[in-house]
């Protein structure tokens, strides 16, 4: 896996570099769990599992979608292709990030030149010096994508404060096999049921119904990682 080289997006540095549509199969081999935003739970949950994790050091949760049952699996790649119909928003902002300025409340574009999306094939960044609509695209979706962490953010942890996540073991079947998946919290189904009227009104309110049950649909999914770890085995 080369390194990466993210440097600042610059309209003179970087007037002749494009970037190739696809997603970086290199660096997702080795993904097994990937940042999730709350808005594309529904297309998450047609493909994969979803699970949260905890951060031991904070104690707060990432609603993650599931690629692999270990870590370093992913059973999305075969060769250098990306198999599933749909890949989260976190995988497809690569090879552009926004960095927030230290001191202000700004946030830079940055690229990674080592990527092999980027070069001199595929769409511009820059014509003249100026913006391409291909660019102020990726802006877009690239300010989407903070917008609606911090949203999901405020979801996980109104799940977490009244206390709806629940750490699981999940248990799949391959080839006959029983093999246990530990460290992952669940929307605690039994405890959404038996939550007040008022707090049920409050999520529904909050808009979070949708992706609970998005979320809560997704878990069937894990079969299918089954099925496809125990393919490739």
């Amino acid at each position: 896996m080369a390194e990466q080289q993210v440097q600042p997006l610059h309209n003179e540095k970087h007037a002749n570099t494009k970037i190739k549509n696809g997603i970086n199969v290199e660096f997702m081999k080795t993904q097994h769990l990937v940042p999730v935003v709350a808005h594309e739970f529904a297309r998450i949950a047609n493909e994969f599992p979803m699970s949260f994790v905890k951060n031991n050091e904070t104690g707060t949760f990432q609603a993650v979608a599931m690629f692999g049952l270990e870590p370093g699996e992913n059973l999305f790649v075969e060769g250098d292709k990306w198999t599933a119909a749909f890949a989260p928003m976190a995988t497809t902002r690569y090879p552009l990030g926004l960095v927030k300025h230290p001191d202000q409340d700004q946030y830079g574009i940055v690229i990674d030149e080592a990527s092999p999306l980027v070069g001199e094939e595929g769409n511009a960044l820059f014509e003249n010096g100026e913006e391409t609509d291909y660019l102020k695209r990726r802006k877009e979706a690239l300010v989407s994508f903070i917008e609606f962490s911090q949203i999901t953010d405020a979801f996980t942890k109104f799940l977490a404060d009244k206390e709806l996540l629940v750490a699981q073991t999940l248990t799949v079947d391959i080839k006959g096999e029983k093999k246990d998946i530990n460290g992952i919290y669940l929307i605690d189904e039994k405890k959404l049921n038996e939550l007040s009227d008022a707090d049920f009104l409050e999520l529904r309110k909050r808009g979070y119904l949708a992706p609970i049950y998005s979320f809560l649909t997704s878990t069937h999914q894990v079969a299918r990682l089954a099925r496809l770890k125990a393919q490739q085995a």
